[in-house]
């Protein structure tokens, strides 16, 4: 097994392009093609991480987040971060580094939170834009089957019926001038009486496969094809995720709950207002952005991390703010890497990396 065999694993799970535009995520240290003897899963990579890896005889470090975030000048190891990227490259250890890719999927960071708190119900709280589009081709009718079938195997969803596509002739001159169009169309072999409009929908990520599909199994050497993005919001893809807690309890008994199941030294939260807390919004890591969705979309509760002092009065008695901690928000992550990885290669050693790399201390 090399690199790319775990990465590919990886990018099923969580595709990196829908990791926010500023992250740094993918193979960020180290050779594609290297032949992998161990993978280290870890929150987070330090130079007791790497040699957790070099004990367990493990050149792969899989990342949750990515430890050359902003750019390097120079790599003097002046720093902690060039400390590592040295103790990386001279040990051939590659890192790769998943952040918020796995931050924006529905069964990524904020769902381990939800798993621990049982809630039920669960939809994603901010749904990105823009991940859905659609593809419109045309085929003749004796072999739209095939392509069809094709496509629906590599994650094209059929969008209804067929459609004969009319011999108008200002149809198709419509579709000629079309600039999304990838080919120049001419009546004979592509406009005729027997050709059919087939129209699928698929997730972005899916795109180039599907376009290589396409190509491959349609029996013309000139596809006349086009791709358009949809505004529809994906219900799969997005930051944090709301949901139910199976019953309503009060304030101070979900605190208490949250503080036991989330294995947390303390919560900063904002005033109580003798709330029941039954709808739950969670979002791990850095997540002051998120608070008016959470309230737009009805949450009595909200947990997150990193807030500031003024982000508190933005609770404005409506809603209960829990900052449970960063680290503390986003430790089970690298369990659920874990169980991921070992069902996709069961017969290869994932280990969960047992340093602890929270950087914040408590009294």
């Amino acid at each position: 097994m090399i690199v790319q065999n775990v990465i590919t694993h990886l990018e099923e799970l969580s595709p990196l392009i829908y990791a926010e535009e500023y992250d740094n995520v993918g193979l960020l240290i180290g050779d594609r093609e290297a032949k992998v003897t161990g993978v280290l899963v870890t929150l987070d990579t330090t130079e007791d991480v790497i040699e957790e890896a070099l004990i367990n005889k493990c050149n792969l470090i899989v990342s949750f987040h990515p430890i050359i975030f902003r750019g390097l000048k120079k790599i003097t190891g002046h720093n902690y971060v060039e400390r590592i990227v040295i103790k990386a490259i001279k040990n051939d250890v590659a890192i790769y580094a998943i952040h918020t890719a796995l931050d924006n999927v529905i069964k990524g960071v904020n769902d381990t939170i939800c798993e621990r708190l049982k809630l039920i119900n669960k939809n994603i709280l901010i749904p990105q834009n823009g991940t859905i589009k659609k593809l419109i081709t045309y085929v003749p009718k004796e072999h739209f089957k095939k392509v069809q079938n094709e496509l629906l195997k590599v994650g094209a969803v059929f969008n209804g019926n067929y459609n004969e596509y009319s011999s108008n002739i200002e149809d198709q001159e419509a579709f000629k001038e079309n600039e999304i169009s990838n080919a120049s169309i001419s009546k004979n072999n592509i406009f005729h009486e027997d050709t059919v409009q087939l129209s699928f929908i698929f997730e972005k990520h899916r795109e180039k496969i599907i376009i290589k599909t396409l190509l491959t199994t349609h029996p013309l050497k000139k596809v006349a094809y086009e791709i358009i993005l949809l505004e529809n919001h994906n219900q799969n893809i997005g930051m944090g995720i709301i949901g139910e807690l199976p019953k309503a309890l009060n304030e101070q008994t979900f605190l208490k709950l949250l503080k036991e199941k989330m294995n947390t030294s303390l919560i900063k939260h904002s005033k109580k207002i003798n709330k029941k807390i039954k709808k739950v919004a969670v979002l791990g890591g850095s997540g002051s952005f998120a608070i008016e969705h959470a309230k737009k979309k009805g949450a009595d509760a909200f947990i997150t991390a990193d807030l500031k002092y003024h982000d508190f009065f933005r609770a404005e008695e409506n809603i209960l703010l829990a900052d449970i901690g960063h680290y503390e928000s986003e430790q089970y992550t690298k369990s659920l890497l874990v169980g991921y990885l070992t069902k996709k290669i069961p017969s290869f050693a994932i280990i969960l990396s047992n340093t602890d790399t929270n950087p914040i201390k408590y009294l």
